[in-house]
């Protein structure tokens, strides 16, 4: 049985995830919303497993794929956790601003 993943070149794939990467990297990097962070770190962790199935699919080895799945499990736990904390922050100080939240330290 063919795959699509198959007629399109693996470079392709490559361009795309570098390019979400990117974003991903960018949105952590320059955006000051918790929020927004935790959706750009998912972004990143999704052009991993784009690459990670679309190189599992090339050579022919369900490896890949399996470590995807893994990834899923431990990114969904971590989101659990994090929009855990971001609500019980939001519960004692109203905002979920990066800079607000370094008040905090001191």
């Amino acid at each position: 049985m063919n795959s699509i993943l198959q007629y399109i070149p693996l470079n392709y794939y490559v361009a795309l995830a570098a390019i979400l990467f990117a974003i991903g990297v960018m949105g952590v990097l320059f955006r000051r919303n918790a929020i927004i962070i935790f959706m750009c770190i998912e972004l990143m962790l999704n052009a991993v497993n784009m690459l990670l199935t679309a190189f599992s699919t090339f050579h022919g080895d369900e490896s890949g794929q399996v470590m995807v799945f893994f990834i899923m499990a431990v990114a969904a736990a971590e989101v659990a956790v994090g929009l855990a904390i971001l609500v019980m922050i939001y519960n004692n100080i109203r905002t979920v601003d990066i800079d607000e939240l370094n008040k905090l330290k001191g």
